[in-house]
């Protein structure tokens, strides 16, 4: 295993931050990693805001419930999948915007803008910070676009909380490959067999060294997924200029 994978191994979100902002080289590192991945057609249909206004931070910790570490961290960044620029081409060269609005386009653009927000993630922690992504952000995203006055055709996806950490939980067991990964078809029977790690995760958060609980990954997914959160994602995104279709 090379020191890269290794040091992957070993992720976790970080909600304790040393109050020590990120210097202006380390910053420069981060957004140079966030520009280096894959983008569907070369489109770079994403743009990161650093969030450096105490009242526009506070507002956003508050809104993503996530107070304590967007307000103390090195940095806060938003990551906004963005077709604006697309837009004003179109329009520039006096083009319908149509092909901007379905459903495929909103998927590229929030592809573009993962795979830009891992690459600053991997970054990160390989200069020895730690991050925490922020998908609170959508709790109240109408306001969200309100403080940052994002355009027509952007989607606020989600923020990262970067820092020095102050401390660090235990690093969460992944599922066993054989429920994620098969060969040639989807393998419904060994994908869904979660009865051996169900009691990996029970353990895990028995015996982890804060926030102890009885639950296993089952129990804590049906949880999440039993009730309909955010469900005013899908009408923000048409006022925003898409279609859905």
């Amino acid at each position: 295993m090379n020191d890269l994978i290794t040091n992957m191994q070993k992720h976790v979100s970080v909600r304790q931050f040393k109050d020590q902002p990120l210097s202006a080289d380390m910053k420069q590192q981060l957004m140079t990693a966030a520009q280096s991945g894959s983008s569907s057609n070369f489109v770079q249909a994403f743009s990161v805001i650093e969030i450096s206004n105490k009242t526009i931070k506070d507002e956003l910790a508050e809104i993503s419930n996530s107070a304590p570490y967007v307000k103390k961290s090195g940095v806060f960044y938003v990551f906004v999948a963005d077709l604006y620029r697309q837009s004003k081409m179109l329009k520039d060269a006096k083009k319908s915007t149509d092909g901007l609005k379905n459903m495929e386009e909103l998927l590229v653009a929030s592809v573009d803008t993962t795979i830009a927000a891992e690459d600053m993630a991997v970054a990160a922690e390989s200069l020895g910070l730690g991050i925490c992504y922020i998908g609170g952000i959508r709790n109240d995203i109408r306001r969200v676009a309100e403080l940052l006055h994002l355009p027509r055709f952007t989607f606020p996806l989600f923020g990262m909380t970067i820092g020095f950490p102050e401390n660090k939980n235990q690093v969460k067991p992944r599922l066993p490959k054989s429920n994620q990964f098969s060969v040639d078809t989807y393998d419904i029977s060994s994908f869904t067999d979660l009865t051996d790690y169900d009691q990996q995760i029970h353990n895990y958060y028995l015996n982890r060294g804060s926030n102890n609980q009885s639950t296993d990954w089952t129990e804590k997914n049906v949880d999440f997924f039993k009730e309909i959160r955010r469900d005013d994602i899908g009408s923000f995104l048409k006022d925003q200029g898409f279609s859905l279709n």
